[in-house]
């Protein structure tokens, strides 16, 4: 223990008295493992940390398929959820939720939150018990129960302040009065939907449920012991009493169901909160820990030199008795003390980046608050430190523990030229630093080129930051009839136009790129459908006369729907451009044809063909739309619908600003003061969102990138550096016999672009498998793109090629005579 204590005591003071070499290594280290541990606490909050209920390895998310109408993922029905109830084998309990969006009223200023709907077992399947009251009884989720209301944490503190007296109170949740049961506690999070404010129940009532509306998404406890494999098997058995057990909707038969094939599909819940994000995240932790591997390059070629100027004092040890072993301990404590204090700084780094990373983390990254440093994050930063510090530690070892020492006494500490074995450590280093270097800069040119390609997209909308949205439900206590509703969204379209600065006004049942929506199939009056087949599912947008000018959305074909239209009820539709050409070889060819939904409904004829509008994203295909009226008779079998809920959309000079949105809400409530606005965006928000994952990964990988060029550029400056200083006498000599000053440096520089020459080429080959693996990431650009690959090794190139340079102007002012002189 003693002799332990002396050899770091030795190391330290060595260290200090070295501070430049010190800070160097303790900076580089610290750069490249201070990445790592951030991209590790988000993979490990993110993907490998459990879910935060008690047994996650017992939830699943309960889902369905049906091939016949090209769904892989399928949410349930009622229908489903009272058989899986009653009948199954395999879970412990089932429930269904629904994220919703309600109006509260009657404490203080009338709101609209975010609320999720849920039958009576779904919160006890989550194992959290509430912080005050109770939760919901079968008898609260039965038709005809009195209403009642559980409040999440931050609304009860937000809302009533952390009144405990809360509980038995009522407030009016979408014109209903509901009484206050409970209130969850603060570390309640319902899977990774954005936190809700009030939670209520469906209430199903079982006696007039029917097959179909697969809205709701369920989840499920398994039972002890039972297997995915065993509970999809359970489904499939009870999927055919389903079919039984319920009539079909009307206008509807039996055989649309079964023309579905509709099949189980129950899988481990994390997958439904984590979604495909992991794909990402792997990505980066592969990138970033090429970022260490290149800094750890770069502390050996560091250690190398210091090794190198203790020949002597390393051989003297040597000759008086110091064994290999010992001497290869104390080369490593030096490496396990300087990789130990990079880690220490690298931890500080981290938990900075991890605050910012929170702040501006992507809407679509999944599980946000659950990133941080805890103890696996520690042990992980511990292990790479370690694992780094064996890497970089070990190849001085290997070059100057053993017998080689001896030639360091016998040259009495002078190095009479740098031998090709000493130099041949640090070139290969300096190799394998570009090449990395190369396949990150390609990862970054090749996101650039992703987000390039994205941003050419035309979204199917014009000036995006022009458009102001916001969402408003008029209840049935506040408009009965269909007509007086579309009046009274009419009337509130009129009230905001005459804004100052807003130019036009729309009305839409969706705001494009906010996801979901209605789909259906439809069926064209003179086509012909097999015998099971099923047309491929739609989106439905029920939308206003001036939506789709306001938007920017061209009109291809035809004309619009007209308020006449909508007033009148004539049966009218509008179609995508992208649906128009799936059946007539030209857009016009829609035109007056007709098309319905169920058995029962009107035909309706188009009269519109508009451009196509990307409702899920820029990087997933437009989607094949239908437009209809906001009022029609007879769809879906339904004799008369409106859309309460519905979405606004202002062009205007204004958007965003506190002004205008104070203006937007009193021309609003000056209609009826109590009708909340939800959702106040502008539309470029969405659009943003949309491409959030794209821009993460963008900068995520430039950065990992930049760090990697900096650290390889350092690596070739310091090679030719070395290598003018070790090779000072044979400058002389060279100069002495007439050397030019070009001549020399053009020499050093050959070396630099030759070592990055030889890393180009192996970078590109690793490149060209490694870009494989994240082509998911891509969006109209070839993993193998050439221009990527150009533009990154040409600036490899000619960064290595300034970082060769520069050094080796020192060679052209060496003076023959001091070099000769000093050797």
């Amino acid at each position: 223990m003693e002799s332990f204590k002396s050899q770091l005591q030795q190391v330290l003071r060595r260290l200090g008295l070295a501070p430049m070499f010190t800070a160097i290594t303790i900076v580089t280290l610290a750069a490249g493992v201070g990445a790592n541990t951030v991209v590790f606490s988000v993979l490990e909050g993110v993907l490998l940390k459990p879910l935060p209920y008690p047994k996650p390895d017992e939830l699943v998310g309960v889902w369905l398929t049906a091939p016949g109408i090209q769904l892989k993922d399928a949410e349930l029905s009622p229908s489903d959820y009272f058989i899986y109830r009653e009948q199954n084998r395999t879970l412990q309990d089932i429930g269904l939720y629904q994220g919703d969006s309600v109006s509260v009223t009657g404490v203080a200023e009338p709101e609209q939150v975010p609320a999720l709907r849920v039958t009576d077992g779904t919160l006890p399947l989550l194992g959290i018990p509430p912080l005050l009251g109770r939760g919901f009884s079968k008898q609260d989720d039965s038709p005809g129960a009195p209403e009642t209301v559980m409040l999440t944490y931050g609304y009860w503190r937000r809302k009533f302040g952390g009144d405990s007296s809360v509980i038995g109170r009522n407030i009016i949740v979408d014109g209903k009065s509901r009484q206050i049961i409970g209130v969850l506690p603060q570390r309640f999070h319902f899977l990774d939907d954005d936190d809700p404010a009030v939670i209520t129940p469906f209430q199903f009532d079982r006696n007039k449920i029917h097959l179909g509306n697969f809205s709701y998404d369920g989840l499920a406890r398994l039972r002890p012991g039972v297997t995915l494999e065993q509970v999809n098997a359970d489904v499939a058995r009870m999927l055919p009493i389903v079919m039984t057990s319920f009539p079909a909707p009307p206008g509807f038969g039996l055989k649309l169901f079964e023309d579905a094939h509709i099949g189980p599909n129950v899988r481990p819940l994390k997958r439904d909160v984590v979604g495909d994000v992991g794909r990402v995240l792997w990505v980066l932790m592969g990138s970033i820990g090429m970022v260490l591997l290149i800094a750890c390059a770069n502390v050996a070629n560091l250690l190398l030199v210091r090794v190198e100027g203790r020949r002597q004092e390393l051989a003297v040890r040597a000759a008086l008795g110091a064994g290999r072993g010992r001497i290869a301990a104390d080369l490593l404590l030096e490496s396990v003390i300087l990789g130990l204090l990079g880690s220490a700084v690298g931890l500080g780094l981290a938990y900075t980046a991890l605050r910012i990373l929170a702040a501006v983390a992507p809407a679509g990254l999944p599980r946000v608050r659950e990133i941080g440093i805890d103890g696996s994050v520690l042990l992980f930063t511990l292990v790479i430190s370690l694992f780094a510090s064996m890497l970089f530690g070990s190849i001085p070892i290997i070059k100057y523990a053993g017998v080689r020492l001896s030639t360091g006494i016998r040259q009495g500490g002078r190095a009479l030229s740098q031998s090709k074995e000493q130099h041949r450590a640090r070139s290969v280093l300096v190799v394998v630093q570009v090449a990395l270097a190369l396949v990150l800069l390609i990862c970054s040119g090749l996101m650039i080129r992703t987000f390039r390609a994205l941003t050419n997209v035309n979204p199917g909308f014009a000036e995006p930051a022009a458009l102001q949205t916001f969402r408003i439900s008029i209840l049935k206590s506040q408009a009965k009839g269909d007509e007086q509703v579309v009046r009274r969204q009419e009337e509130i379209s009129h009230r905001l136009a005459a804004i100052p600065g807003v130019s036009s006004v729309g009305i839409s049942s969706k705001i494009p790129m906010t996801g979901g929506g209605w789909h259906d199939p439809i069926f064209i009056e003179d086509r012909t459908y097999a015998e099971g087949q099923l047309p491929p599912l739609r989106g439905f947008k029920f939308i206003s006369p001036e939506y789709l000018g306001v938007l920017g959305t061209p009109l291809v074909a035809g004309r619009g729907i007209t308020w006449n239209d909508t007033y009148r009820k004539i049966p009218v539709a509008m179609v995508s451009e992208s649906l128009a050409r799936e059946y007539w070889p030209d857009p016009s060819g829609a035109l007056g044809k007709r098309i319905r939904v169920g058995s029962k409904d009107d035909w309706r004829e188009i009269i519109g063909v508009v451009g196509d509008v990307y409702d899920e994203g820029v990087s997933k295909p437009a989607t094949t739309s239908v437009y209809w009226p906001l009022m029609m008779d007879h769809f879906e079998s339904d004799e008369s619908m409106s859309m309460r809920d519905v979405a606004f959309v202002l062009r205007s000079t204004r958007t965003g600003s506190e002004s205008f949105l104070n203006e937007v809400r009193q021309a609003v409530w000056s209609i009826n003061p109590n009708l909340p606005l939800a959702d106040v965006h502008t539309l470029d928000f969405y659009y943003k969102r949309s491409t959030a994952r794209t821009s993460f990964t963008l900068i995520m990988l430039g950065v990992a990138g930049s760090m990697a060029l900096l650290l390889g550029v350092v690596g070739i400056y310091g090679v030719i550096a070395y290598s003018v200083s070790q090779r000072t006498r044979e400058i002389g000599i060279r100069m002495a016999l007439g050397a030019q000053h070009q001549t020399l440096t053009s020499m050093f520089v050959r070396h630099g672009l030759a070592l990055t020459g030889i890393g180009v080429g192996c970078g590109l080959a690793v490149a060209v498998v490694v870009m494989r693996l994240m082509s998911s990431l891509l969006f109209k650009v070839s993993p193998v793109d050439p221009v990527a690959y150009g533009a990154a090794s040409f600036g490899l190139v000619a960064t290595a090629f300034l970082a060769s340079y520069l050094p080796s102007r020192r060679a052209s002012v060496v003076d023959p005579v001091e070099a000769l002189r000093a050797e």
